[in-house]
């Protein structure tokens, strides 16, 4: 396969460097160098992108600003001259964070990262059945755990919970531990049933046994409430 990418830096000298380093690389292809996040807008509903490269500070709309904007991201590898916004680059599920200006091992490694979820993510839809327009809507997903894929009910789900390269997937009478991404259990799931509310956690809100602060309690467990998602978790439960 070949994945096709998508460069969104207000520099052009910046914007060179990664496209000779994508340019030494087989099975990837660049769908266009975007100068700020409003040309990339218009080329990510026009284009298939799988790995997008973002910078964070640009002019008008910065790159964390504009991420939040996408519903269904391609996935995410932060360039940037700055440290200081890593912790809310890796609360959006961004897959890695190259501080400029950074060596072609250290891309190979992020965008190695990249393909190996964008992978995973792909065989697991493979695997899952394909829902018509006209049906109900899914009342399970499925979950692939080593070599075996189970069918897991998300009524029986409490919590996802994001630990380090696995995700784990409480339910009352099992505990799954998966490689699938934290994002894609999400776009899988109902987001009004299942909110996120940390980077590293998504909730069933009708498992919620109470909120006291900033966390919330499921079946005897104190979950925080990141200060990303605090907003639109309120906003969702009506507080």
């Amino acid at each position: 396969m070949v994945w096709k990418c998508l460069i969104v830096d207000d520099e052009p000298p910046a914007q060179r460097i990664i496209e000779r380093y994508l340019s030494d690389l087989p099975n990837v292809e660049l769908v266009a160098k975007c100068k700020n996040a409003f040309e990339a807008a218009n080329v990510l509903q026009t284009n298939e992108v799988n790995i997008l490269f973002l910078d964070i500070n640009m002019p008008k709309l910065n790159g964390l600003n504009f991420l939040k904007t996408l519903r269904n991201p391609p996935a995410v590898i932060i360039t940037t001259a700055y440290r200081e916004y890593a912790l809310d680059a890796f609360e959006m599920d961004v897959v890695d964070y190259l501080k400029k200006p950074f060596a072609f091992e250290r891309f190979y490694k992020a965008i190695n990262k990249a393909i190996s979820q964008l992978s995973l993510s792909q065989k697991i839809v493979e695997a899952s059945p394909v829902m018509h327009p006209d049906e109900p809507p899914r009342n399970l997903i499925f979950v692939k755990e080593d070599k075996i894929t189970y069918k897991v009910d998300i009524e029986m789900i409490l919590f996802i919970e994001s630990v380090g390269d696995y995700n784990k997937i409480h339910t009352r009478q099992k505990v799954y531990l998966t490689y699938q991404t934290l994002k894609k259990l999400q776009d899988l799931l109902p987001f009004t049933s299942f909110p996120r509310i940390h980077k590293s956690y998504i909730v069933a809100l009708s498992k919620i046994d109470s909120i006291i602060g900033n966390h919330v309690k499921i079946a005897g467990e104190r979950l925080p409430i990141g200060q990303t998602y605090r907003k639109s978790f309120f906003e969702l439960i009506g507080d």
